[in-house]
């Protein structure tokens, strides 16, 4: 009995989820949708917890019968990595889209700690950020100064990255304390890289380049439902015809900044504020009841990436063995 249950259940199941996808494509069709909304989550992997270790069952879902827009090639992915992940890879997709740059992106608890674009460094970058002798591709251009925004939030990080991840890059992930990384492909001896990394247990996630993010975006809390249309708001070249102001030239570097901070922006959790400058956001105050805030703490992380550059700061001399996190 048992068992003709289950496959009744998921008899049921199955037919639902094709009610689903027929109502949905007939809503389409119509000019006055029904009220009633019917979405269908395909569990393709269960999930260790969720947000909290006591709160199970947990899992990845497709939706209405679509694919994912990633496949994990390598560790085993939690709730809020997979948050970062998908949040992450949009941001860095639309950033190196709009600037024509690539794009990195430091992501914790679905919000950026640092973002940036592939602007070679300067010499007094390379020595602050501890890359001197080292390959800079402009893919690890990029991720390097994702990660040096504001390396104690980054610490236990998930990586973002808008193109092919290259042997440099990987080579310099791979020192860092990072969950995972998702990008859109890897090279075959920077993929064994990261596989390698803590233990084989480092998340390694390749992008679908070609994913269609749905339009419309549903999610239940409290035992109500929401929905919205996505924010699929582009900020591109378009976004900065119009200058108010009477010098109507913009820098280059400037409208790239300006696009950074405004991408970067759209994808860090509200209220928030942030500060980008030369190719990178070094300042971004997530998450705060009060704007007021947002700006104190971003202007802080800000204060403490200038410190950095001091000459006092540059000169300072760390006992042999001290590690980069506590330096």
């Amino acid at each position: 009995l048992a068992f003709r249950k289950n496959l009744a259940a998921a008899a049921y199941a199955l037919t639902s989820a094709y009610d689903s996808a027929v109502s949905q494509w007939m809503a389409e069709q119509v000019t006055e949708p029904p009220p009633t909304k019917t979405v269908a989550f395909q569990v393709e992997r269960p999930l260790k917890y969720g947000c909290n270790p006591h709160q199970l069952p947990a899992g990845l879902c497709s939706v209405n019968g679509g694919k994912l827009p990633f496949e994990v090639i390598s560790g085993t992915p939690g709730y809020i990595n997979l948050l970062d992940a998908v949040n992450a890879w949009q941001l860095v997709f639309e950033l190196a889209k709009a600037t024509g740059k690539p794009a990195a992106a430091s992501f914790k608890h679905v919000s950026p700690a640092g973002a940036a674009i592939g602007v070679p460094l300067s010499e007094s970058e390379v020595e602050v950020y501890e890359v001197k002798g080292k390959p800079l591709t402009p893919v690890a251009t990029a991720y390097v100064r994702a990660r040096n925004a504001d390396p104690m939030c980054s610490f236990g990080d998930f990586v973002a990255v808008s193109h092919e991840v290259d042997v440099a890059t990987a080579s310099i992930l791979k020192i860092e304390v990072s969950d995972g990384i998702i990008a859109p492909g890897f090279e075959p001896e920077a993929l064994e890289i990261l596989r390698a990394k803590k233990g084989g247990k480092f998340i390694v996630l390749q992008a679908d380049n070609e994913f269609v993010f749905p339009e419309m975006e549903y999610r239940m809390v409290g035992g109500i439902g929401f929905m919205q249309k996505r924010n699929s708001k582009i900020c591109d070249a378009e976004c900065l015809k119009k200058i108010p102001t009477k010098l109507k030239e913009l820098p280059e570097q400037a409208k790239l900044d300006m696009l950074l901070g405004m991408i970067a922006i759209k994808y860090t959790q509200s209220n928030s504020v942030g500060y980008s400058k030369d190719g990178m956001m070094i300042g971004v105050g997530a998450g705060q009841q009060s704007r007021v805030d947002c700006v104190k703490l971003a202007g802080r992380k800000v204060a403490t990436w200038r410190l950095r550059f001091h000459p006092k700061v540059m000169g300072l001399k760390f006992k042999e063995g001290v590690k980069r996190q506590d330096r």
